[in-house]
């Protein structure tokens, strides 16, 4: 699915409010109720709409803290990499996994309560992950820029 004008003003407009009524999105974007309804459906049916959540502020949720984690693996064989991989998707803390080029394996982001909390997940968690050769660990010391909204042309 090419998106044309119409459906990039609607996904601007759903990526920042993603509980806006079709109503006033069928306003916002010039379109008709009914017109902005199936556009709206057919982007969510392309899978060009994921899907749509609550965005929670990490500081008052009790987790201001992020720590990027660079692993590297002992080896880079496909069942290393799977037993890492479903091991990473059950930790709640890992808001991101990455696997990367380069000098390390794996970039993770988490995100955590305090340094202590980070020292926890550190001991009981990440150093215990299947594979691991290397963890290297580097604590974020303020948020410069921080958005969910992919830039649609």
């Amino acid at each position: 699915m090419k998106p044309d004008r119409y459906d990039r003003a609607i996904l601007r407009v759903l990526q920042r409010e993603g509980r806006i009524s079709n109503v006033e999105l069928a306003a916002r974007v010039n379109l008709s109720e009914s017109a902005c309804l199936r556009r709206v459906r057919a982007l969510e049916q392309a899978g060009l709409i994921e899907r749509y959540a609550a965005l929670l502020d990490q500081h008052r949720a009790g987790l201001p803290g992020n720590v990027f984690v660079s692993i590297t693996l002992q080896r880079e064989e496909q069942s290393d990499l799977d037993a890492f991989e479903a091991a990473v998707r059950e930790l709640p803390e890992v808001m991101e996994c990455y696997l990367m080029t380069g000098e390390f394996d794996y970039l993770l982001r988490l995100v955590v309560a305090d340094m202590a909390d980070f020292e926890r997940i550190h001991r009981r968690h990440l150093a215990t992950l299947p594979g691991v050769a290397r963890v290297h660990s580097s604590v974020a010391l303020r948020t410069v820029r921080r958005t969910t909204e992919l830039p649609v042309p």
